[in-house]
């Protein structure tokens, strides 16, 4: 291995069934170039997904490490993570001849990670792929765990597979390119991460909010993320714990993602989604005597103080977001289940919860019936 890439991070995610680096770290061009070439060298077959905005934003990768491999673009946004675009994708691998050695790499943020990974796991029952986000939200979540899949008129994320990348390339560099509303909405996840098993994190931006990529403490905290989540997915891959586990990560996400289908996939971004969740969840969590008053204007200041809502920007109908949150991917033997705070770094997964209170939790974030 070449000496700059050991002078980087690197995190090892093992599951059962594999293991594959994560690398973070600045100008990873030629780290990535690399493991291309060496792909390249054993007759693998590549294909580049991407969305129109990152190509315009990011061109030197297209014009480098990503020259001369077939590239396809999805158009920018959640909506791209649809039927119709899996499709496109798996009809681009077919032309290209992507063959069972072959390999797909998505560049760019959670949608086009999903959405190629999803493409990945089922096309010829499942090739490989890799994964370099662009985006911070995807850096330190949607990238990491083999989570894939697309969304339709009933839910987010209902239909998917897990399929884990070969390996991460998480380029701070690439974050230069985002727009403050985007790099906000990525440290909604950073913000989780200390909220449900990170006390010290969560002080941390407490005192010193992160606004900026340029910011010196940005390698250290995305690694502190990655390890965590790496972490629960190595015990609980596809979670199956029966409690605990993996879907702790789902944090203020069974709010957000219900949000996220009734006001209509773009409306909010996803960091933006799940920050009103957080709330909604800590508020659930002082409902149910885990936590006080004190614990949710804590929370609520520090996702304010990262740019973040706390209240939905315009009232959506209870009724309909609680009859999407039926339909949301973890209920299980028919019940929700919510992920609650015990304390701040600290979260357990709570399946017998009063729907009464969670209509009462819905009223304090701007919902109308």
């Amino acid at each position: 291995m070449n000496s700059y890439i050991s002078s980087l991070i690197k995190i090892d995610v093992t599951t059962a069934r594999e293991s594959y680096p994560i690398y973070i770290g600045r100008q990873l061009q030629n780290a990535l170039g690399d493991e291309i070439a060496n792909l390249k060298s054993q007759g693998s077959r590549l294909a580049v997904v991407t969305d129109t905005a990152i190509r315009q934003a990011i061109p030197q990768y297209f014009s480098g490490v990503f020259e001369g491999i077939p590239t396809i673009e999805v158009p920018p946004g959640e909506t791209s993570k649809s039927l119709s675009e899996f499709g496109r994708i798996l009809d681009f691998f077919a032309s290209n001849r992507l063959d069972r050695g072959g390999v797909a790499i998505a560049f760019g943020g959670g949608v086009v990670g999903d959405l190629t990974g999803f493409a990945a796991a089922s096309w010829l029952r499942g090739v490989r792929f890799i994964q370099v986000p662009t985006t911070l939200l995807s850096m330190v979540d949607s990238s990491v765990g083999g989570k894939t899949g697309i969304n339709i008129d009933s839910g987010k994320n209902l239909v998917g597979a897990f399929h884990q990348p070969i390996s991460v390339y998480e380029d701070l560099d690439l974050l230069a390119s985002l727009p403050p509303r985007e790099f906000a909405a990525g440290m909604a996840e950073v913000v989780k991460y200390g909220m449900l098993g990170d006390s010290e994190l969560f002080d941390m931006l407490e005192a010193s909010p992160l606004m900026d990529s340029r910011d010196e403490r940005l390698a250290r905290i995305v690694k502190r993320n990655c390890r965590l989540k790496a972490d629960v997915v190595n015990t609980d891959e596809k979670e199956l714990a029966g409690s605990g586990g993996r879907a702790l990560l789902n944090l203020g996400h069974t709010f957000g993602h219900a949000i996220e289908n009734v006001a209509g996939y773009g409306d909010y971004l996803h960091g933006e989604a799940v920050s009103v969740g957080f709330v909604a969840a800590a508020n659930l969590s002082q409902r149910l005597g885990y936590i006080d008053s004190s614990q949710v204007e804590r929370i609520s200041n520090i996702l304010e103080a990262h740019g973040l809502p706390v209240r939905l920007k315009s009232p959506l109908k209870k009724g309909n977001l609680l009859s999407a949150m039926r339909k949301d991917k973890k209920v299980r033997a028919g019940k929700l289940r919510f992920v609650v705070l015990r304390r701040i770094g600290e979260a357990v997964t709570e399946d017998e919860v009063d729907l009464d209170l969670v209509s009462t939790v819905w009223d304090e974030v701007g919902t109308i019936d």
